[in-house]
């Protein structure tokens, strides 16, 4: 449903997206992950037709993006990261407008999305907050029902609550087969509705997953603390991957593979231990494994 190949746009100064690669099957909530500055809204805005690559292809149902940009938008719900709206009218006006742009034929689904977000669009958007010119982008990108979603940075300026009720939307309409691209810099929202995450650093895709995947790693992360310095010793010297510790509160933080957690524990029966926790690797820590100054990307150091 979204692919795009090889696809650069270089803004000069390493500003740009370079070499991007993304396919979206039908269905698919896909996680576009990084922060700002990084190329997510570069994407989008390719795969919205606003831009022409400079190398390489966005599709959109295997049709061009640039191309047949006026043709794909009766099937397409975008939410720009930027919230700018028409002045010298009120949300109803501004929605009215896009129900007829769109041939929309019936306000029931409007209706009920002002419902979901608690929003009364009669206001003039000029004096519209942020908050609430952002619920009315949302209802105004999904006014039509359209079977593809492109989301960027969506819950910019909700309040918790309402980012929660636009979270609780996104994985209904998942549930309706709806196709969504959801670019992001908030960890708890790509990681509750995302089926596959790419994380992007510097204009490149520097890795693609699956959500599940990162969930049931077969690494473990283990922090075990000793009650004296004799049991810290003697567990440094038995040859396990300790990724970080602390002399002072006789601390370690190691790695191990899941086969090898019945030793682990064998061996730490024989020790004086404090305590013993397993520590879950979540989609942050994944994420700043590739945003540390010391990794390498492609033979180059960042």
């Amino acid at each position: 449903m979204i692919e795009t190949k090889e696809l650069t746009k270089d803004y000069g100064f390493g500003r740009g997206v370079f070499d991007v690669s993304v396919n979206v099957p039908e269905g698919e909530c896909f996680g576009f992950l990084g922060p700002n500055g990084a190329g997510k809204t570069t994407l989008i805005r390719h795969l919205m037709g606003f831009s022409r690559p400079d190398k390489g292809t966005a599709k959109i149902m295997d049709m061009n993006c640039f191309e047949n940009a006026a043709k794909l938008q009766s099937d397409i719900g975008y939410l720009p990261g930027e919230i700018a709206l028409p002045v010298g009218m009120t949300g109803t006006q501004f929605l009215r407008m896009l129900s007829q742009m769109r041939k929309v034929s019936s306000d029931d689904y409007m209706n009920e999305l002002l419902e979901r977000f608690a929003l009364d669009p009669q206001m003039d958007t000029k004096r519209m907050s942020l908050g609430v010119k952002r619920k009315l982008a949302v209802v105004a990108a999904f006014i039509h029902d359209p079977k593809i979603l492109i989301l960027d940075e969506p819950t910019s300026g909700l309040d918790p609550i309402m980012q929660q009720q636009f979270i609780d939307f996104v994985l209904e309409e998942k549930r309706r087969g709806k196709t969504i691209f959801f670019s992001s810099h908030i960890f708890h929202e790509v990681d509750a509705c995302c089926d596959r995450i790419s994380i992007i650093k510097d204009g490149r895709v520097v890795d693609t997953f699956r959500a599940e995947d990162l969930k049931n790693r077969k690494e473990r992360i283990y922090r075990l603390t000793f009650k004296d310095a004799e049991s810290y010793a003697k567990f440094n010297e038995l040859g396990y991957s300790i990724t970080s510790e602390n002399p002072d509160k006789m601390r370690v933080r190691i790695t191990i593979d899941t086969d090898d957690v019945g030793r682990l524990i064998a061996d730490a029966a024989t020790l004086d231990l404090v305590d013993f926790v397993e520590i879950a690797y979540t989609l942050e820590d994944h994420f700043m494994s590739f945003y540390r100054q010391d990794h390498n990307f492609g033979g180059v150091s960042k």
